[in-house]
Parts: structure tokens; sequence; C-alpha cells
């Protein structure tokens, strides 16, 4: 029972103080899972790269593996990934509200104007966080596919599924 526990209080943390999204959540669900000793370093890449090829949130998709890898089983799965979406859903019910009866509030505008540079800040640190050994090990041809990937998203309207299959065949002829 210890480690559902554990689970439910790293999932509460990481889904009431994961603003921003997915990729801004990266550096709080790594320091919740990784240092502890839940999951490994390359196991958390692993995930994360699984994660954003898979539909849905990637805080969502990686609460449902780690949950599976922590414990073994669906019910390990079922509650990291509700219990991760569980203060999302009450606070937007509650902010959905309260936002609609005061948006035209001086406070209200100020707090998002404030709020919009972290988020930017966060999702350059899960940025700064996925530069690592596991998702560089060649740097020469890993940088190279890191930033051909950056440039053509920047510059072209190519689909993401595109790119990453593209990508995928790259890494298989190069690392194979």
């Amino acid at each position: 029972m210890g480690v559902y526990l554990k689970i439910i209080w790293a999932y509460l943390k990481i889904g009431l103080f994961g603003f921003g999204g997915g990729y801004a959540m990266l550096a709080l669900i790594e320091r919740e899972v990784v240092t502890p000793g839940w999951i490994s370093e390359q196991m958390f890449t692993d995930i994360v790269a699984i994660s954003q090829m898979t539909p849905g949130p990637i805080g969502i998709n990686s609460a449902t593996y780690i949950g599976y890898a922590v414990t073994g089983n669906v019910f390990g799965s079922i509650l990291a990934t509700v219990t991760v979406m569980l203060p999302s859903f009450l606070l937007v019910l509650y902010a959905s509200h309260f936002i609609r009866r005061h948006k035209e509030s001086a406070i209200i505008k100020g707090a998002f104007a404030g709020l919009r540079p972290v988020v930017i800040g966060l999702i350059a640190s899960a940025a700064l966080l996925l530069m690592n050994r596991q998702n560089f090990p060649d740097n020469t041809f890993s940088i190279l596919i890191a930033v051909i990937s950056f440039l053509v998203v920047y510059f072209t309207k190519l689909h993401p599924i595109v790119l990453i299959c593209l990508a995928g065949l790259a890494g298989f002829f190069i690392y194979y």
C-alpha cells in the first residue's frame, strides 16, 4: 500500500504545481520519480519519447506509463493518471467560474501577464532537461537531427508525425 500512497502524493504535487502543460511539468516529474529512484534517468528519457509520440498530453501519458512501471500493474497506472488530472480538473472547474465573473478585472489580467513568462521558462527548462547523454549519445548526429527538426518545424508546415517518422528513420540509419 505504501507505493500507492507515494504515487498519490507525488502526482498530486505534479498535478497541482505543473503549470504550463506537459513540457513545463517535465522537470517536476523528473524530480518526483527519478530523484527518489523509482525509475532511472534512461527510463525517464524513454518515457518522455513514448509520451510525445502517443496521442494525449505528455504529462498524463507519462503518468500512465510511470504508474505502471513503478507498481507493475494497471491499478498503479490508473491511479497515477487520475491523480495527476484531479487537481487540474478541480482548479479549472473553479477558475472558469471565477474568471467568467471577474474577466475584466485588472488583477486577473495582471496575473495572466505574470504567468506567461513563467510558462516559457518552464518549457525552456524542460528542453534543457532533455539535453542529456541518453538523448544525445553521439553529439554530432544527434545535435544535427535536433537542429534540422527545429528548423523544419519553425520554417515549414510539415506535419509533426511526418517529422517524427523521418527523424526515426534517420536515427535508424545513423545508429544501426
